[in-house]
C-alpha cells in the first residue's frame, strides 16, 4: 500500500491544548518551592533501582543507590528531551498553513519541553550541591540529539511516544505509591507526569500522520531506524550503568570484591534497562500503535532487535 490520506482530527488537538492550560505549572513556584534533597531519603523506589537484586547491599548502601540512580534518571529524561523538542518543532512545520488547533498544541507541547529540560538542570544542581564529587553523564545531550534526528521522523516519533507512555507507568505505577521518597524528587515526576499525558497523545496523533504520507519502501525503512534509535538508546546505558556502577562504589564508604562490583554492574544496567526500554516497549498501548504501524514481518525483526535487551 503506498500513501494514505490522513484527516487531522481537530478536537483531539484541541483537548490537548485545553489541559495544557489546566494544568500548567512554575518550576519554582509550583515544583521546588525553596526546597533541597532530603538524602535521608530515596530519590527512586525500588520497583525501579531494581535494589532487591542487589542483596548483599545495606539498607543505607539502599538508598544511596536508589539516589544515584534517580539523578541519572533526572539526567536521561533532560537528554531525551533535547531531541524531542526538536522533532516537536521540524514538525509543526506541517501545520502553519493548516490546522490552527494541532499547531497550537505542539508549539506549547514544545514550550513543555523546554521547561522539562531546564527543571531536570535545576535539579542536577541540587543533587550535585549534595552528593559527593565524581558523578559522570556519559552522554552529551546535542550529540545524542544530533544522532537521533538523523533517523527518520517515524522512527524517531516511535521512539517518543514509547518513552512518554512508559513515564506515565513509571509514575503512577511505582513512584506515586511509594511513601518514602524524597518529597521534591516525588514532585518533580508528579509535575513531569502531568504534562507528559497529553504529549504521549500527540506523539502518536504526529506518528500516525506520519505514517499515512509515507511509502511502503519508506516506512520498511524507518522500521529498522526504530531498531537502529533502540540499539543507541541500550549503549548509552550501558555507558550509564559503568559510571554510574564506578560512582556508587567509590563513594559508598566501603571496600567491594570484583565479584560484588560485577554483580552491581549487572543490576544497574538491568533496572536502566527496564526504566528505559523494557518497561515502554510492555506498556499495551505502545504496542497496540506499533502494531497498527507494522506489518508481521516487521514486528518480527523488531522483536529480534529488542530480544538482547528484552532478555
Amino acid at each position: 500500500m503506498e500513501t494514505q490520506t490522513f484527516e487531522i482530527d481537530s478536537s483531539r488537538y484541541e483537548r490537548c491544548i485545553n489541559a495544557s492550560k489546566r494544568i500548567r505549572w512554575d518550576i519554582d513556584e509550583d515544583v521546588i518551592r525553596g526546597r533541597e534533597f532530603d538524602l535521608s531519603q530515596k530519590f527512586l523506589p525500588d520497583g525501579l533501582t531494581l535494589v532487591n537484586e542487589m542483596p548483599f547491599l545495606s539498607d543505607d548502601e539502599r538508598r544511596l543507590m536508589s539516589q544515584v540512580q534517580g539523578r541519572t534518571y533526572a539526567n536521561i529524561f533532560g537528554l531525551v528531551e533535547r531531541f524531542i523538542n526538536a522533532k516537536v518543532l521540524e514538525i509543526s512545520r506541517d501545520h502553519w498553513l493548516g490546522d490552527q488547533s494541532a499547531l497550537e498544541a505542539l508549539i506549547r507541547f514544545s514550550d513543555e519541553e523546554l521547561k522539562h529540560q531546564e527543571l531536570f538542570r535545576r535539579i542536577e544542581k541540587l543533587t550535585a550541591k549534595d552528593m559527593p564529587e565524581g558523578y559522570v553523564c556519559a552522554a552529551d545531550p546535542n550529540d545524542v540529539a544530533a544522532a537521533v534526528l538523523s533517523k527518520s521522523t517515524w522512527a524517531v516519533l516511535g521512539l517518543t511516544c514509547h518513552i512518554e507512555l512508559f513515564t506515565q507507568d513509571h509514575y503512577r505505577q511505582s513512584i506515586e505509591p511509594e511513601d518514602n521518597l524524597s518529597p521534591l524528587f516525588k514532585d518533580v515526576f508528579l509535575y513531569h507526569w502531568r504534562e507528559e499525558s497529553q504529549h504521549a497523545i500527540l506523539d502518536e496523533l504526529e506518528w500516525r500522520r506520519e505514517h499515512a504520507g509515507m511509502t511502503e519502501k519508506q516506512r520498511d525503512e524507518a522500521v529498522d531506524d526504530l531498531i537502529e534509535l533502540v540499539g543507541a538508546v541500550d549503549g548509552i546505558l550501558q555507558l550509564q550503568a559503568d559510571a554510574d556502577t564506578n560512582y556508587f562504589v567509590s563513594i559508598c564508604g566501603r571496600p567491594f570484591t570484583a565479584d560484588e562490583v560485577a554483580r552491581l554492574h549487572t543490576a544497574v544496567l538491568k533496572a536502566y534497562r527496564w526504566q528505559y526500554i523494557v518497561s515502554g516497549v510492555q506498556n499495551p498501548r505502545f504496542g497496540e500503535v506499533l502494531s497498527d504501524l507494522t506489518t508481521e514481518a516487521q514486528m518480527a525483526r523488531i522483536n529480534a532487535g529488542l530480544a538482547p535487551v528484552l532478555q
